[in-house]
């Protein structure tokens, strides 16, 4: 049965205080549920009889895990969610032990690196697009917003079971080591080669700052090559900026078009 101090826990976690202390976040919809159900250890699971019915495999799997799987009306799921449209699954999971990544693996394999994004859905987006061309681990200054921070989730539109965030206390000082390892620090700058022209790796950390300031000095201070994402044409008007997420799209979409070009 669903009481009130369930539903009090289940909306506590759409804030980060709420999440840190009870140890666990929240999944919601249909789509988000079963992308993450295998990744994650469920706690609880919230459905209406239909969903349910229509996913008894995901359901059983919840329950064999451990999870309390609960039958719910859809008046009872919109006192849980934190979305605009009432969905007709949420899964609360544990949150796992935080990934430790070490510097020298930007020597072997490209990694993202976040300087103080802000955005949940920035993050979410970011994490999905990394998903799309095959990075899977993503490191983030602890300033970073939280990976697991609701809007995070909906906007990985899954991804946040194959991409890993590890947060660092010193952004600066991985970089550093990361550079001391051989690996090359890329970065977006508004003074930098243009990526389309510019030589890039296989390998590296590439940095994408802040929304509204962009890469911190610490960070940048690390960069070893800075890259510019001109507009077309050059001469002509244009926004300040790209969006942090759509910048890292274009971004790595570079990175791996020089990939496969060298392969042929």
């Amino acid at each position: 049965m669903l009481t009130t101090k369930t539903i009090k826990l289940v909306r506590s976690l759409a804030e980060h205080k709420g999440r840190r202390e009870a140890g666990l976040f929240v999944a919601e919809g249909s789509k988000c549920v079963c992308d993450t159900l295998e990744a994650f250890e469920p706690a609880m699971l919230f459905a209406t009889e239909d969903w349910l019915a229509a996913h008894a495999a995901q359901a059983e799997s919840a329950l064999g895990r451990g999870a309390v799987v609960e039958p719910c009306k859809k008046g009872q799921l919109r006192e849980l969610t934190s979305l605009t449209a009432t969905p007709p699954v949420i899964a609360v999971y544990r949150i796992p032990e935080a990934p430790a990544v070490e510097a020298d693996l930007c020597a072997r394999e490209l990694l993202l690196v976040l300087d103080r994004v802000q955005d949940p859905g920035n993050l979410g987006t970011i994490m999905r697009t990394a998903d799309w061309f095959g990075v899977s681990t993503i490191v983030a200054s602890k300033d970073t917003v939280d990976q697991y921070n609701p809007k995070t989730i909906q906007a990985t539109m899954g991804s946040i079971s194959r991409v890993r965030v590890a947060y660092v206390e010193d952004l600066g000082e991985f970089l550093s080591e990361a550079a001391e390892c051989g690996a090359r620090i890329f970065g977006t700058f508004l003074d930098g080669a243009d990526i389309f022209a510019a030589p890039l790796g296989a390998t590296g950390a590439l940095v994408m700052g802040n929304e509204g300031s962009g890469i911190g000095a610490a960070a940048g201070a690390c960069v070893t090559d800075r890259l510019l994402i001109p507009s077309f044409p050059p001469e002509r008007s244009t926004g300040e900026s790209l969006n942090v997420a759509t910048a890292t799209a274009i971004a790595l979409s570079q990175f791996r078009s020089r990939q496969l070009k060298s392969r042929n």
